[in-house]
Order: structure tokens, then C-alpha cells, then sequence
């Protein structure tokens, strides 16, 4: 079984990988691309892998056999303390249904809860209909709220929400 671990500027070249791989296999999960993050250089990566995992924001990476097979980071709402974010959620085809995206998710909102955040907010591109399910079985719930999807105009981003309790 794949274990979890905090993105940390030691963990950053696995970071880069992953994340590569994410924008590569769903590209418009995402709202950034792969070509304007390729072009990162690993310095960029140390720095990036930093930020990610501070006091307003806690990203961590599934790792199977020394590679990372998955992602997720969540960040603080900068205008309700009450409120957080679910960004960059990703599971490698590979690692499919063997409960990583639940860890992953769990594991945010596990320091959620030690932030006091009492609501989990995600955007998941119109398409994105297993992203869409998977959410569902993890109880967030669609909004009715929408906003465009940059990289496309014929998607949307929906949000869905979930209460922690």
C-alpha cells in the first residue's frame, strides 16, 4: 500500500513528477498546463514544494515503491478562516480504486480540523464525471455555482462543497 508524505523541498523532484504526469493524463482537470509547468526549473520545483506546505496550506504525495502515485493539497481561505480549499487532487491511472484519493482527501481534512475549518470547497472541470463521482462518495455536494474553465471555453468549473465535522 502506497504511503503518504508531506510535499518538503527534500520531496520536491517526486513533486515535479507527479504533477508533470497529472497535467499530462487529465489536462483539464487542471487549471494550470503541462507546458507552462514544464518549463519550470528544479530550483523553481524546491521553492514551489515550500510554499505548498506552510501555515495557510498543507500538500501531500501518495508514494508506491519510492515514486509518487498520487497528489493532493489543500490551502486556508484567505477570507473566511472557516473555509478551505481542495486543489490539485490527482491518482495515477495505475493506483486507481485502492483508496488512495480517499487518504489523500482524509489526510487534509485531518489538518483541517486542527485549523478549525468547517467547510472543504473544490472546483472539478464540467467533464470530469468519475472526478465528479468520487467526490460524491466522499460527501462533498454539488453547488449550482459555476465559473469558467480558462484553458477551454466549452467547460465549466462546478464547485462542490462538504461539510468537517
Amino acid at each position: 500500500m502506497p504511503t503518504i508524505e508531506l510535499i518538503t523541498q527534500q520531496n520536491a523532484m517526486g513533486f515535479k513528477d507527479v504533477r508533470l504526469r497529472a497535467l499530462q493524463n487529465t489536462p483539464t482537470a487542471f487549471s494550470s498546463t503541462y507546458a507552462e509547468e514544464f518549463q519550470l526549473t528544479d530550483a523553481e520545483w524546491v521553492k514551489r514544494a515550500a510554499r505548498w506546505t506552510d501555515e495557510t496550506s498543507i500538500a501531500y504525495l501518495a508514494v508506491d515503491a519510492g515514486s509518487a502515485c498520487g497528489i493532493a493539497a489543500g490551502f486556508l481561505d484567505k477570507n473566511d478562516a472557516t473555509r478551505a480549499h481542495l486543489v490539485s487532487m490527482w491518482v495515477a491511472p495505475t493506483h486507481h480504486r485502492l483508496g488512495i484519493g480517499r487518504t489523500l482527501v482524509d489526510a487534509i481534512i485531518a489538518w483541517l480540523r486542527v485549523k478549525s475549518v468547517r467547510t472543504l470547497q473544490l472546483l472539478v472541470t464540467s467533464n470530469n464525471d468519475p472526478a465528479i463521482r468520487f467526490y460524491q462518495q466522499l460527501g462533498f455536494q454539488l453547488t449550482g455555482r459555476t465559473e469558467p474553465y480558462a484553458n477551454d471555453p466549452a467547460l465549466s468549473n462546478l464547485e462542490m462543497i462538504r461539510s468537517i465535522s
